[in-house]
């Protein structure tokens, strides 16, 4: 009854006109945003941080909310008609969704992604408001050795499961932290890191880093890139589905949702890895199987039913724990901190309206995104053909003034662009930023934990070991760890027998 009550709380949050009229906002925008290739939610929530700050904090999350999961929506539509994803989580739909359009049932396919993606929304919208309260309550218990622990945990967990070198990733992570550390220590009151530039006392900016190198990095990166669209010349035709697709399209959904919900809590999961998880069981195990590769509806039910899944449980790590499960996580939680709001455990009691208005916006930015989806199908195939030469201008402009109304301060324009520059050689260099960023956030929460729990055990670092949450977590980290370097330790030794 009392998860009922606050859901009734949470309804009336987000029911109001502003809420109402910013989650509209942000889900069109995510939608727009999935549909155009090489933007992305990463960005496009980077670069509209500024915005958030004269919005009241639930307003301000709810629309960046509703651009992540809409953003799921969107990048189907693109992956379909031209074979070429706008969002990362899409890549998988390419390979049975634009099959099926060539095949004439670009409208089975379009709907299958929508319904899909509403349903599994839907169902992890629940588990979200199911669980955040129990897990809450649970992470009372924790110590600053626990968190601590659980932090570094997803710091590795984020390293491995990121795409590329995992040894270029932990650097990443490292120097991520490294950068959280810049500014006045807290406890001594001394300068770190400043190089006597007296705008760093305070610290890096987390809007220059996640502007610059995630916003306008993959600006300079698309424009490298040949501008490719060719949009499906056929018709979209009928939406409906017939009855052997839809038949075979159900279980599909079902399985996607289950996969996308225990993945996207994991850190450095996400929409991605739950649409690729989601592809890989279904041409295991689904009756049509033997279809992949010429258009089979599973291809694109599961794998769009598991990401949007993923997109929104990615957000209980976020608001029980304070720990962020993926970039767009950690770009929440440097929302919320420009907000005067600390993420965590104690949210639920101090921010009750935030909490469950933003978990029922959920369920209303779902159906405000069927609707955006599937009539307006048209407007978006329009939108595609937009050069990005008449894009990027406008962008880069709204980027500058956005950082600089922060704090009035040319200077985090600067960093910006050091920032801008340095996410692109990053790129270069196969060295993916997200860890980076989820190091930047969590590490002076870190180090806040680590001071408490040693100034708690009067200095002995034994104590990490000793509570049993903590234990747990670090043997969980040390097997990751393990797990990883296993396979270069065993071509090593390869190299050095075979020599």
């Amino acid at each position: 009854m009392d998860l009922l009550g606050n859901l009734a709380h949470g309804f009336a949050v987000a029911l109001t006109f502003d809420n109402l009229l910013f989650a509209l906002i942000g889900a069109f925008i995510g939608t727009a945003i999935g549909v155009l290739p090489g933007i992305g939610p990463v960005a496009t929530i980077s670069l509209l941080l500024p915005i958030t700050f004269g919005q009241p904090a639930t307003t301000a999350i709810i629309m960046l909310a509703g651009i992540y999961y809409g953003a799921q929506y969107g990048g189907s539509t693109t992956a379909i008609l031209l074979n070429l994803p706008g969002e990362i989580s899409s890549v998988v739909t390419t390979l049975e969704g634009y099959k099926m359009a060539r095949n004439g049932r670009a409208g089975a396919a379009l709907a299958t992604s929508a319904l899909g993606s509403f349903f599994a929304g839907t169902v992890a919208t629940v588990l979200v408001a199911a669980s955040g309260p129990m897990l809450t309550s649970v992470a009372l218990s924790f110590g600053p050795a626990d968190y601590f622990s659980l932090m570094l945990l997803g710091l590795i967990i984020s390293a491995v499961l990121a795409q590329g070198s995992v040894l270029k990733s932990v650097a990443m992570v490292v120097l991520g932290v490294a950068l959280g550390l810049v500014g006045t220590d807290v406890q001594t009151g001394q300068q770190r890191f400043t190089f006597g530039i007296p705008e760093l006392s305070d610290g890096i900016g987390f809007v220059a880093v996640a502007m610059g190198m995630f916003g306008i990095a993959e600006i300079i990166l698309n424009l490298e890139r040949p501008e490719a669209r060719s949009v499906l010349k056929t018709e979209v035709g009928s939406l409906f589905l017939t009855r052997e697709e839809f038949r075979r399209a159900v279980p599909s959904v079902l399985r996607g949702t289950a996969v996308g919900s225990i993945l996207g809590i994991l850190p450095g999961g996400g929409a991605a890895l739950a649409a690729f998880g989601s592809y890989m069981m279904e041409r295991k195990v689904s009756r049509g199987r033997a279809q992949f590769g010429n258009g089979a509806i599973e291809g694109v039910a599961g794998p769009e039913a598991a990401n949007n899944a993923a997109a929104q449980t990615s957000f209980i790590p976020l608001l029980t724990l304070g720990i962020p499960a993926n970039a767009v996580m950690a770009l929440m939680v440097g929302a919320l901190i420009i907000q005067g709001i600390q993420p965590g455990p104690r949210m639920v009691e101090a921010q009750p309206d935030l909490f469950w208005g933003l978990i029922c916006s959920m369920w209303i930015g779902n159906v405000m995104l069927l609707v955006i989806n599937l009539p307006m199908i048209g407007m978006w195939v329009k939108l595609l053909q937009v050069p990005y030469k008449y894009l990027y201008p406008s962008i880069l402009v709204f980027c500058c003034i956005g950082v600089y109304s922060l704090n009035n301060n040319v200077f985090d324009v600067y960093m910006t662009v050091i920032f801008a520059i340095f996410g692109y050689v990053c790129s270069k260099l196969k060295m993916e930023p997200a860890p980076l960023l989820i190091g930047f956030v969590l590490g002076p929460m870190m180090e806040e934990h680590l001071r408490r729990a040693m100034l708690l055990s009067r200095g002995d670092p034994m104590v990490f070991l000793q509570r049993p949450i903590s234990g747990t977590m670090l043997a969980i980290a040390a097997i990751a760890l393990l797990a990883m370097m296993l396979p270069n330790l065993r071509k090593g030794k390869e190299a050095a027998m075979s020599g």
